[in-house]
Formats: structure tokens, C-alpha cells, sequence
């Protein structure tokens, strides 16, 4: 993980600069969308991102002691509201906090997140995923709503679902390689349902039983973004044509895990730079969504 210390000569500026750097450089989605921003809110949304791109990072690919990586985080977090902070991520990251009076607690959670992904690699249950999944997933949602003025519990349940949905759609997509990360992101109680096992899922093993298994996690993901979608007459301009964007980007990768006739385990289904461009422009588009079939 990149990080820089902040000397006398640095200021805001830089760390803005900064965390553009971050944010452009590492995710398509937002490179596409970013140009839309409203100009006065643009270094802020590259702040938080690049927060929750350092979290993530240290948790997912950090060479060293990760939880101690992270408790050194959380300072550097904390020093935010009681402190000078030091590295530059989080000079910018705090102007953000006072800026708009963004709590304390949606930040801790994404630390909290990473903090489990080093010591639970099975879920026993939907719930738990879901549990997890409010850690790991609806707390960038909370802090993109702050940005937009918006700290209603009604919306924050509905951006908690379009989150929520995003992750499943990862996990789904991911199988594959989080088994190689030692991870089962599927619940066990529905490995159990559908008459499949660890054993089979470990040595790869595609049958029947798997593709029901998945299809029954990609028609339940559907309707969390169906769920979710509900948020966007509650919102408008750019964050609007943002949700809409995510949500067909990962109504697009259930898409293409049915395409692939819910083998997740001997390829991994994703969206090509062509269909990207084309959600983008559908994203702008006055259009529903239809999300469940």
C-alpha cells in the first residue's frame, strides 16, 4: 500500500492531489463517472475513496503484521478529530469530516471489516453474510450520502441495500478466487440445502447441485438491487446517475454469472470495456431498471 508522510512545505492542495491520484488510478468505474461530479465536491468524494482503497488494501494485500496495520490505521483515522494526522490521506480526509460533519463510526466499521477478513474465512449463515456484508460494504453508501447532505435513516436503509447487493455480486463472481484465499464467502447453511458440500466446492467440483446453489444467491441479490433502486427518485444529479450506474454494473455481473450458466468455479463471469461504456451511457439514460427475473 502507498502511503506519504506530510512535511512542513505540503499542504491540503497536495493531499487532494493525492488522493485524486489514488482514486483515478485504480478504479474504472469511478474514472468514468468522476467527470460528472460536481466540481466543489469532487476532492472530497477522492478523499473518501482513497480511505476506503488504503483500508482495503491493508487488509486484502499488505506484506507484514496486517492487524497491526490496521490498529496503526485507526490512529492515523482518530487523529482526524483530535489530532493533526500525518500522512497525507488523511490531512484531506479530515478537512472532508469537518467539512461536512461526517461521524466517526462508518469509518471504524470498514476497519472492522478487514479486521475479520484476517480470522473468519466461512459464513454459517445469510444473516451473518449480511452482518458482514454492513461492515464490509454499506458504510462507503453512508459516507457517499453525507457528502450529498443526505443523513435520513430511510435513505441510509436503501443505499444499505444497493451496497449490500454490490458485494453479494462480487462474492458470486469471486468464488474462485476467494477459494484460493482460503475464503467460502457462500453460506453453509445453503451448501447444505442444496445438497452440495466443502469437499465439492474445494476440489472445484461444478454439478447440478452447484448451479442451483448459485442461481438461488443470484435471484436474492436481484432483489436487494431491486430493493436498493428505490433510492434514486430520494436522490438526484450525480449521485443519481452514480447508483445507477453500480447497480446495472452489478446487474450486469449476475448477467453474465447466468450466461456462464452459474459456473463460477472453472471461470470467473465479468463485464467487458465495451459493456461498460454502454451501462455508462445507460446510467444517463431517464430509463427503468428492470432487476429481477
Amino acid at each position: 500500500m502507498l502511503t506519504k508522510r506530510v512535511t512542513r512545505e505540503q499542504g491540503l492542495a497536495d493531499a487532494y492531489a493525492f488522493c485524486r491520484s489514488v482514486a483515478l488510478g485504480r478504479n474504472e468505474n469511478f474514472t468514468v463517472a468522476s467527470w460528472l461530479l460536481p466540481r466543489p465536491l469532487r476532492r472530497h468524494m477522492y478523499a473518501v475513496y482513497a480511505y476506503c482503497r488504503g483500508v482495503d488494501d491493508l487488509g486484502d494485500e499488505a506484506e507484514g503484521d496486517r492487524a497491526a496495520l490496521l490498529d496503526e490505521w485507526e490512529r492515523d483515522l482518530r487523529s482526524c478529530y483530535d489530532d493533526s494526522p500525518s500522512d497525507i490521506r488523511f490531512v484531506a480526509l479530515q478537512h472532508t469530516i469537518r467539512r461536512f460533519d461526517i461521524p466517526l463510526a462508518p469509518f471504524l466499521r470498514l476497519i472492522e471489516a478487514n479486521r475479520r477478513d484476517q480470522t473468519v474465512n466461512r459464513y454459517p449463515t445469510f444473516a451473518g453474510l449480511l452482518e458482514y456484508c454492513s461492515y464490509s460494504a454499506n458504510p462507503v453508501g453512508e459516507l457517499v450520502l453525507h457528502l450529498f447532505g443526505y443523513r435520513d435513516e430511510r435513505r441510509r436503509r436503501l443505499s444499505d441495500a444497493t451496497c449490500t447487493a454490490l458485494q453479494l455480486a462480487n462474492f458470486w463472481q469471486d468464488v474462485s478466487r476467494d477459494l484460493w484465499k482460503g475464503r467460502i464467502y457462500i453460506p453453509l447453511e445453503d451448501i447444505e440445502r442444496f445438497g452440495y458440500n466443502e469437499r465439492e466446492l474445494l476440489e472445484r467440483e461444478y454439478n447440478v447441485s452447484f448451479r442451483r446453489l448459485i442461481r438461488f444467491q443470484v435471484r436474492r441479490t436481484r432483489e436487494l438491487f431491486q430493493q436498493g433502486l428505490g433510492l434514486l427518485p430520494l436522490v438526484s444529479g450525480w449521485l443519481r446517475f452514480d447508483l445507477r450506474l453500480f447497480s446495472l454494473g452489478g446487474l450486469a455481473v449476475l448477467d453474465a454469472i447466468e450466461r456462464a450458466n452459474y459456473d463460477v468455479l472453472t471461470t470467473r463471469p465479468e463485464i467487458s470495456g465495451l459493456q461498460k461504456a454502454a451501462l455508462a451511457v445507460r446510467g444517463l439514460l431517464p430509463l427503468p431498471i428492470r432487476a429481477v427475473r
